[in-house]
């Protein structure tokens, strides 16, 4: 469900470039990474608007809410609703970026159980379980 192609990028880079590859690749985000992948922070549209003469460091959000690949995709859906989050990463417990989960793919993914589960229920209903 994560999608593992999002854009990263280090502490060091310009914002200028790291926008104008966020913005070819066709994303609204971009994960700040260390050389371990390890998350450090996020750059979302609003910080990629910001001054181009900036490092990530500089404007990226540190410490950015994250989940790990275990949890409930519901959870994860209406955490993200909840805090009007367009996007979260995705991490190993150490932090290393696995993707990043977009919310409407979340919403998505969480509707389609709900509605299977419900399917589910009313079948068995039917059957007199």
């Amino acid at each position: 469900m994560a999608r593992k192609d999002v854009p990263t990028c280090v502490l060091e880079d310009r914002l200028s470039d790291v926008r104008d590859r966020v913005k070819k690749d066709g994303w609204g985000v971009c994960v700040v990474v260390n050389e371990e992948r390890i998350v450090l922070g996020l750059l979302r549209a609003e910080e990629l608007a910001g001054d181009p003469d900036q490092t990530a460091e500089q404007a990226m959000r540190p410490g950015p809410s994250t989940f790990r690949p275990h949890v409930p995709i519901e959870e994860m859906a209406a955490y993200m609703v909840e805090h009007d989050l367009p996007s979260s990463p995705i991490t190993t417990l150490e932090g290393r970026l696995v993707g990043v989960l977009l919310r409407e793919d979340a919403e998505r993914e969480a509707h389609r159980l709900h509605e299977a589960m419900h399917a589910h229920h009313t079948a068995e209903e039917k059957r007199g379980g």
